[in-house]
């Protein structure tokens, strides 16, 4: 009888896969993976902050102004001022990053498409259901273990 693999080492793999395939359909569009993922959620949340940014795709604030400066570069985003406080720029796709935005949606199509190969409605839908519980039981335990080292 073959082993069942180990769910950590499992999860680990699939997920350094993803990584490696999303960075090669990144670059194909001259883009890395991180910018990838900026021109994303300004697709689907136009106009957010740069603070809000960093708070959803998990890194400090300054990692996104430099991944912005770089899209800004490119002519991709721009920075709008927020009408309501001065000190906040919102962000902006611009024309320029339509087209590629469309292709990268494609590729993301194909990544989907290429995980689920194989794999019944019913099956896919099992594995979000879990999936989403153990990243819920992740998360929590973080937040546990960052009260106790810091109950203030």
């Amino acid at each position: 009888m073959t082993e069942q693999p180990d769910l950590l080492f499992l999860l680990h793999d699939v997920a350094r896969q993803l990584r490696l395939d999303a960075d090669r359909r990144a670059a194909a569009y001259g883009l890395t993976r991180a910018q990838w993922v900026i021109l994303f959620w300004l697709g689907r949340q136009p106009g957010l902050s740069q603070k809000e940014l960093a708070e959803i795709v998990e890194v400090e604030p300054i990692t996104v102004g430099r991944l912005i400066d770089r899209l800004e570069a490119r002519e991709f985003v721009e920075r709008r001022a927020d009408p309501l406080d001065r000190r906040i720029w919102r962000l902006h796709l611009r024309p320029a990053a339509l087209p590629v935005l469309r292709e990268l949606q494609d590729e993301r199509k194909d990544m989907l498409d290429m995980v689920g190969a194989g794999l019944e409605p019913a099956m896919l839908a099992t594995l979000k259901t879990g999936l989403t519980r153990i990243k819920a039981n992740v998360v929590a335990d973080l937040r546990c273990k960052a009260l106790e080292k810091d109950p203030a």
